[in-house]
Formats: C-alpha cells, structure tokens, sequence
C-alpha cells in the first residue's frame, strides 16, 4: 500500500528543520548512523558537476518534505568526502542509500523517476501502519461509537490530505448513512470521479445505498404478497415483492425470486432484476454467503 506522508495522527505539520541536512565524513555517525535507529534516512551522495544528480535532488527532496519528520535526507558531496565515498563503495553519482537501525538498508543509484522513487521509499515503511492509516483508524473508532462529528473531522482531513483516498472518501459516505442522509450520500458519490467512483470502497457503498432506495420505495410486504398471488406471471408484481422480501430481511428468497425472473424474463425492464441482485452482490461483500452462492444461481442461470 502507498504510504501518505503528509500528516500524521497527532496532526503535525511542519519540519523541524533537521529532515534534510548537508553532512560530511565528521557528522556521518551522527547525522546517518544514530539518526537511522529513530527512522529511516536516505543518504544522498551527490557531487555540484553531476548532471543527474541536479534532477534527482530536487524530486527527492520534495518526497521527503511531505514526509515530515518521519524521513530524512543526508546530502552528501562526495568531492568533499571522498574517504567516505570510497568507503561506501560509491562508483557513481547520485548514489542513494537508505539507512535504518544503524544499518545500510538498500540504495539505488541513478536519477529514477519519481513514481519509481516513491516506490523505492514505500519499501522503507512495509509493516508499518501509515499516519493516514492511523487516522482513517481513529475515524472509523468514532463512528462506531457514534461520535459522528469527530468521525467526520478525521475523514476529512485524510481526504485533504490524499484526494484520491477511497477510504477516506467511503468514511465519509458512511457518516452520512448513520445520519440517514441518504440523498445527500449519493451526491457525494455522483460528484467523485470514475476512479473513485468504481472503488470497491465506494460502489459498496453506492449498492447498498441504492438498495436502502429501493427498500423505502416498496409497498407492506403483504400487499405485494396479494399483489403477486393475484398476478403470479407480472414481473413488475414478481421484481417488487422480492425488492421488499429483501428489506424485511430476507435475504435468501429475495435473491432466489430475483434469479426466477432474470430466468423466465430475461431482459426484462432493462435487466431490473439482475441489476438489483448485483447490488446486492456489491452490497454485501464478495465473501458473504449469501453472495456466493447467489452469484452460483445466476450464473447456472446465464449460463445454462
């Protein structure tokens, strides 16, 4: 997973002045070595001739700046310190190495791209929960607990802080549906992009959303029931009915009479019925039992 920067659970911001340093063969124990035992360090050896290492620096030191406080950036020139590039067994330039525990870690050597770069960081921070997973984390305690506004706060500041964040985007969406705000929850989801949009988070969320539509749109279970007894062969009586079997709970025959339908009417209202049981399929999760062996019927039903 990408690990997002910029923001941690305390909600710091700003560096502290010591993220991105120039050191040299006196300071390295103490500006590497000892450093790297509290977070990760990335070692930068780097010359004023060097190409290269003019497009290098300033992307890596950007990445780091979004990090702060939780990486650093060592500077090193080696034409000022040739000992220690010798020593670190430096043959060109720029030359990465990241450093953690007070140990060489991995490195790279060459100006890489930034998507490349990020990449080569995230590997620094595998196993550790990010500050904006610390923080999605707190959101979701909140809501469970009912403390809608202070749910809201947090999820929003991860949006903030990754726009393209589907779980800070689904949060949201959530707090909305604890409040029962379901119209405003779908014009959240309709103003999001295709991206997000089609985010297993977020079309989750959107199916189960327009189930509760479907479910507050439907009549008293026993008059469709009537209904349906006085028109068994209507596919408009049929597909009503099992909407409202699956509001009341019942998951099962919803799913099978929908499955009945989309077998002896096919395209039916612009394939209403097996819309609706992809909803609920969405809805309720790829591994639920109910989704399992829902998705078996109707495929020995497409398929067949």
């Amino acid at each position: 997973m990408e690990h997002s920067p910029n923001i941690d659970s305390e909600g710091n911001k700003g560096l502290d002045g010591t993220s991105i340093v120039e050191s040299n063969t006196d300071q390295f124990s103490t500006d590497v070595i000892e450093k790297s035992q509290k977070l990760p360090v990335l070692v930068d050896f780097w010359a004023p001739w060097c190409g290269p290492c003019k497009t290098l620096t300033p992307v890596i030191e950007k990445i780091v700046n979004e990090y702060q406080g939780r990486l650093a950036l060592v500077k090193i020139n080696v034409d000022e310190n040739q000992a220690l590039a010798a020593q670190m067994r430096v043959q060109s330039i720029p030359m990465v190495v990241a450093f953690k525990d007070g140990a060489p870690v991995d490195g790279f050597a060459g100006a890489l791209p930034e998507s490349q770069l990020r990449e080569f960081i995230d590997k620094l921070f595998e196993g550790e929960v990010s500050p904006l997973e610390k923080l999605g984390n707190e959101a979701d305690s909140f809501l469970e607990n009912g403390n809608i506004e202070d749910a809201v706060r947090l999820y929003s500041q991860v949006v903030e802080v990754d726009p393209k964040n589907p779980l800070g985007h689904a949060g949201l969406i959530r707090a909305m549906m604890v409040e029962n705000q379901t119209d405003e929850a779908l014009n959240y989801i309709e103003a999001l992009d295709a991206e997000l949009k089609n985010s297993n988070e977020v079309s989750s969320l959107k199916a189960a959303l327009e189930l509760l539509e479907s479910e507050s749109n439907s009549e008293d279970l026993e008059l469709l029931r009537q209904n349906l007894d006085n028109n068994p062969e209507d596919p408009d009586a049929r597909y009503d009915f099992a909407v409202s079997l699956y509001g009341k709970g019942k998951v099962e025959e919803s799913i099978d009479m929908l499955v009945e339908l989309v077998k002896t009417h096919g395209q039916w209202n612009e394939d209403a019925a097996r819309s609706q049981l992809l909803k609920i399929f969405e809805a309720r999760g790829h591994l639920d039992e109910h989704t399992i062996e829902g998705r078996r019927k109707l495929s020995s039903v497409l398929f067949s």
